[in-house]
């Protein structure tokens, strides 16, 4: 299977980037990961909502324009469903079983993802009603998906 991370922006501190490094070698026995990293736009402060709206739709283009074909999208929203680690397993494995290849999880810059992004969505994802700082969630994400591989695999990593 292939899993592709689209992020909005780049990792500035070296701890983020050791993580992801840590974890995409940990995935390598399991999947093909691609991390895509698409610039973000700088949010003046007090932009109106009307700005803020246009940032997103920017950097909402850039992630869409990186998204294959016949992918399914997960996309990390606040307003998605949250789900236990064994049913994000549960869930993939099941999209493996049928057919898709291809996964494509969408982390939205700090103002969230394009409402073009997320009805791309094939399915919106939620760790929490809790804001997160957006680089954080790549080291997050892959770590659930790691996790979720042990989880399919049968190996006790997820214990």
């Amino acid at each position: 299977m292939r899993v592709t991370v689209v992020a909005v922006g780049r990792l500035k501190e070296k701890f983020y980037e050791q993580a992801v490094a840590e974890y995409a070698k940990r995935l390598g026995r399991y999947c093909k990961l691609e991390v895509i990293q698409v610039a973000d736009e700088k949010t003046p402060d007090g932009a109106s909502e009307t700005v803020e709206r246009q940032i997103k739709e920017k950097e909402g283009k850039r992630i869409l324009a990186q998204i294959k074909d016949g992918a399914y999208v997960i996309a990390l929203a606040i307003q998605g469903e949250m789900v236990s680690s064994e049913e994000l397993a549960d869930k993939m494995g099941k999209l493996g079983l049928n057919g898709v290849s291809h996964l494509v999880f969408v982390i939205g810059g700090s103002l969230g993802l394009s409402e073009e992004v997320l009805r791309r969505a094939d399915y919106k994802l939620s760790f929490s009603r809790m804001t997160f700082p957006h680089q954080l969630m790549r080291v997050v994400l892959l770590e659930q998906v790691y996790r979720g591989f042990c989880i399919l695999g049968g190996t006790p990593y997820h214990k």
